[in-house]
């Protein structure tokens, strides 16, 4: 595989720049909850609707491939606000059972799989892949043979956390060793990191343009968010959220 550039691609592109306290959850999973299964402390990350990626679906979008669906909240919203078929994959069996129920067609299987050979000639105009791509072996492969089952003018929204948010940098300073929780950027289960530059040179990678970055912010100090605004216009934009919504066009 070619050597990815670090250059990250700001120009021509329009940022969208938000404070979403909903998204800063503890990675550690609370003393006063033990009875508390990992499925239900994982709930507000891994079944959300995500509305802040459902931003970024097209309206007139009519054909949408979830990767890494959960149990299609995501899906289920979009077609709730339009007109959708939406086909979504996952790995986790009682996740897709649910999926089932909400969205058109989910399947219970590695994504890489399902894109190369259990798609068929289906044709899509959107692809969502929200906060599952570091939970892959080969994110570029599976980005890549997903956009071949996209439409020209398709778009491709991916959500990813932020490995150099300036947060992760004083946290790892200050405890002196990499942890290893439940979710959150520090997700045990995480086996790929990306920073902005990653993120882009992922999608360009997959012969996508990209066309939107939205810098999100999990900080509940509310007076920092003006001064990471500003930042984000800056060569330390990369520091500054804690996940980046990319979206890409296919030329």
């Amino acid at each position: 595989m070619t050597p990815r550039s670090s250059r990250a691609r700001m120009q021509g592109m329009r940022q969208r720049l938000s404070w979403d306290p909903a998204c800063r959850f503890a990675g550690r999973r609370s003393h006063d909850a033990p009875q508390m299964s990992l499925r239900e402390f994982r709930a507000a990350g891994y079944e959300s609707p995500r509305s802040d990626v459902v931003d970024h679906v097209p309206f007139a979008a009519r054909r949408i491939l979830d990767i890494g669906c959960s149990t299609g909240a995501l899906g289920a919203a979009v077609k709730a606000r339009q007109s959708a078929r939406v086909v979504g994959v996952d790995v986790v069996p009682e996740y897709v059972l649910e999926a089932r129920l909400r969205l058109d067609r989910a399947e219970c299987m590695d994504a890489h799989l399902f894109v190369e050979q259990h798609l068929g000639d289906e044709r899509f105009d959107c692809i969502v892949c929200a906060d599952v791509l570091e939970h892959l072996i080969d994110p570029w492969e599976v980005l890549a043979a997903a956009v071949k089952h996209l439409d020209d003018g398709g778009s491709v929204i991916i959500s990813v956390p932020n490995v150099l948010w300036f947060q992760n940098a004083l946290r790892l300073l200050r405890e002196r060793r990499w942890p290893r929780e439940d979710q959150n950027i520090f997700d045990r289960t995480h086996l790929q990191w990306f920073s902005l530059s990653d993120a882009h040179d992922l999608m360009t990678s997959a012969g996508l343009k990209v066309v939107e970055t939205d810098f999100r912010f999990w900080d509940s100090r509310r007076w920092l968010v003006p001064i990471l605004r500003l930042l984000t216009h800056t060569r330390l934009a990369t520091f500054t959220s804690a996940q980046h919504i990319v979206v890409g066009r296919k030329a």
